[in-house]
């Protein structure tokens, strides 16, 4: 069975993120995709710290959440994180989440279908938005697609409610996923994925 995990950055768990999360997590459960919602936002994450480590460990030296959701992710053909509106961004405990899980997992990320979620009382969803899908764009990740960009309105829960397009954006975007999630395993069989060319790497020290 296809598996999407979807990260909620929201401190409230149950929140704006977690009312957004239930109704992708209700089309998810009628096409037959295993869903499962992961709590971050109330956790003691720090920043990556750039030592290294990951390189020789496989994982990240510090022992937190992010190693245990590493092998979700990498089990995962779909990741959905969403985040609350923090100053016009992401709030920075999933920032430093999302630093530290995508660079110390050097599993292939290659056709794992991503998506975020924003939610803002008023304003910054659009800049929060960006932010997270350029971590899908820089891992060979294909981003879905929604009917409009995926974000929800309110202050609190009860608020999303009244957000009747934001909810129907999301469930849009959880039927679009579960597609693209079955038709990247069925292009994988019939052609193979994409060769993905490794090895250089921009530095103009030295002349190179």
């Amino acid at each position: 069975m296809a598996k999407v995990i979807l990260l909620n950055g929201s401190p409230d768990a149950k929140g704006c993120i977690n009312r957004a999360f239930e109704e992708m997590v209700t089309v998810f459960a009628n096409e037959g995709i295993d869903a499962e919602i992961i709590h971050v936002g109330n956790k003691d994450i720090r920043g990556c710290m750039s030592c290294g480590r990951c390189g020789q460990l496989g994982k990240c030296v510090i022992d937190d959440i992010v190693n245990e959701i590493a092998p979700k992710f990498e089990e995962a053909d779909g990741l959905v994180v969403g985040s609350p509106v923090y100053y016009a961004s992401p709030n920075g405990t999933v920032l430093s989440l999302l630093d530290r899980l995508f660079y110390s997992t050097h599993f292939p990320k290659t056709m794992k279908v991503g998506a975020c979620v924003v939610n803002c009382r008023r304003g910054g969803n659009s800049a929060t938005f960006d932010v997270l899908n350029k971590y899908f764009t820089i891992s060979n990740m294909p981003v879905a697609p929604s009917t409009y960009w995926n974000m929800i309105h309110g202050f609190t829960a009860e608020d999303v409610e009244k957000d009747e397009e934001g909810l129907q954006t999301l469930r849009n975007l959880a039927r679009n996923m579960t597609f693209m999630i079955r038709a990247f395993a069925d292009a994988k069989d019939k052609y193979g994925y994409p060769d993905i060319e490794t090895g250089k790497f921009t530095c103009f020290q030295d002349g190179k």
